[in-house]
């Protein structure tokens, strides 16, 4: 049974003949899990675990991308607010990379209770409420920029997802069983692109935005690379920390000590550079015995 429509409207599917839904089924087992490639450089999601109205802006060193993230009366959506979309995520990249037909939907069904177990939360009636305020905020929060995903570039304000409804069960009306969410056709491009990076499985043991977020940044400048080095202020404009440098400098110097990344240690020097480099011993051996290969560093300088 549905409940009423009140967030959006339902999205049929783009190009799929075959497909006998209009909304893509996430039933599919052992995927890899996946976020896209804009997100994890730039700062859309909050790191608060307060409500932030605040307005996000966000320019690249080379002053040619631009994206701007306006929150809802709710508040922008926060890091923790993303593991819906990551999930989303995951199970559309594994349909588009087995070419199943229903891929092409922008509208993705899922149970409430396979989302619950994947991301690691509980099933209680709180985890089914803060699932729908993640719902709410996720299509409150209004994303303006230039950056193009596809090859399209959507030169407008649009929602992180277009819309979504609960549907629950006939005999416990208000009882949510699954989602259904549409998601918008720029990040709906980037999947179909496979503009997306892997994620280690272990992220969501991530408790902290500032862990989840600093993961992101050193999965997306180091990736398969030995190390990549960035100033610390370039660190906390990327995070989208709102911290003085000074509580930043801290949060990552715990993080340092902690080495709760999965696949990545932090180093922070007293010049105020973090090194990022991999966990991966045999490519570190690899360095140290000479292969210059592996030596590459991707050198993040602060904007001008």
């Amino acid at each position: 049974m549905y409940l009423p429509h009140d967030e959006g409207a339902h999205t049929k599917c783009l190009t799929s003949p075959r497909a006998s839904r209009d909304f893509f089924v996430a039933d599919i087992l052992g995927f890899a899990l996946k976020a896209d490639a804009t997100s994890m450089e730039t700062p859309i999601f909050s790191l608060s675990t307060r409500p932030d109205l605040s307005i996000e802006h966000w320019t690249s060193q080379d002053g040619k991308r631009r994206i701007s993230v306006t929150p809802s009366v709710l508040g922008r959506a926060t890091q923790h607010d993303k593991d819906v979309l990551i999930y989303v995520i995951s199970q559309l990249t594994a349909a588009v990379d087995r070419k199943l037909p229903d891929a092409n939907c922008r509208t993705v069904r899922f149970m409430a209770y396979d989302f619950f177990k994947t991301t690691g939360r509980g099933t209680s009636g709180a985890e089914y409420r803060a699932l729908k305020l993640s719902l709410r905020r996720l299509r409150g929060t209004t994303i303006t920029t230039n950056i193009s995903t596809g090859g399209m570039q959507i030169d407008e304000g649009f929602g992180l997802i277009d819309g979504w409804r609960i549907i629950s069960s006939h005999d416990k009306p208000g009882t949510m069983i699954a989602v259904e969410m549409t998601l918008s056709v720029w990040l709906f491009n980037a999947i179909q692109s496979f503009e997306v990076f892997t994620l280690h499985k272990d992220y969501f043991r991530l408790r902290r935005p500032i862990e989840r977020r600093l993961y992101e940044l050193a999965r997306k400048h180091c990736g398969h690379q030995t190390s990549a080095l960035i100033r610390l202020d370039l660190l906390r404009q990327k995070a989208g920390s709102k911290a003085t440098l000074k509580e930043f400098r801290r949060m990552v110097r715990e993080v340092m000590v902690a080495d709760s990344l999965p696949e990545y240690r932090l180093l922070l020097s007293q010049n105020d550079t973090v090194t990022i480099y991999t966990k991966d011993h045999r490519k570190l051996a690899r360095v140290l015995t000479g292969d210059s290969a592996n030596r590459t560093a991707i050198v993040l300088s602060p904007t001008k």
